[in-house]
């Protein structure tokens, strides 16, 4: 059964995200970290710079736009691939802190913008899907998180594909 949005559980979630993905990825093997599922598809080490690029430029940015008072509630269009260039010549560790760091930023941020539920269906124009809300930003932000949460943990378990001999009939992460 689908859950209600709520503003506590979600910071409650976002704030768990850097330390996940620390525990998950500190101190592997340079292959485990740039390796990924194919031609157009990322890595660790790419998504963790795609976060810290949506802490910076999406949600918060997002957010404030919808809060506003301004006529103009556009959202500029969001560069899904700017991590690969404004990673380059970073280490995993400098990406897990900075995203650390932007996550506890952007959360207090969040809180100190004291959002009401009476916020919650006030709209921004989104470049791509139109009008949106700000429950529909806010619960996206936490989807986002899972859903690249999941990637990783896909990418990591599919290193191990081909060692797993018949046991792949029976874990799907590993794309059967």
């Amino acid at each position: 059964m689908p859950i209600t949005y709520n503003l506590a559980d979600a910071i409650n979630l976002l704030s768990r995200t850097p330390a996940t993905l620390s525990n998950m990825l500190k101190g592997l093997p340079e292959a485990w970290i740039h390796n990924n599922e194919g031609p157009d598809t990322w890595s660790p080490f790419d998504v963790v710079g795609h976060l810290i690029h949506g802490e910076e430029t999406d949600w918060i940015p997002r957010a404030k736009i919808i809060l506003s008072d301004q006529p103009n509630k556009k959202f500029e269009a969001y560069d899904r691939f700017a991590q690969f260039e404004k990673s380059k010549g970073k280490t995993l560790d400098e990406l897990l802190m900075a995203f650390a760091e932007r996550r506890k930023e952007n959360l207090e941020t969040l809180r100190l913008l004291n959002i009401q539920k009476s916020d919650y269906s006030k709209t921004g124009i989104h470049p791509t899907f139109g009008e949106v809300s700000l429950k529909q930003l806010l619960s996206t932000w936490v989807v986002h998180d899972l859903n690249h949460i999941a990637q990783i943990s896909r990418v990591l378990a599919k290193n191990y594909k081909d060692e797993m001999g018949p046991w792949t009939a029976f874990v799907s992460v590993v794309g059967n």
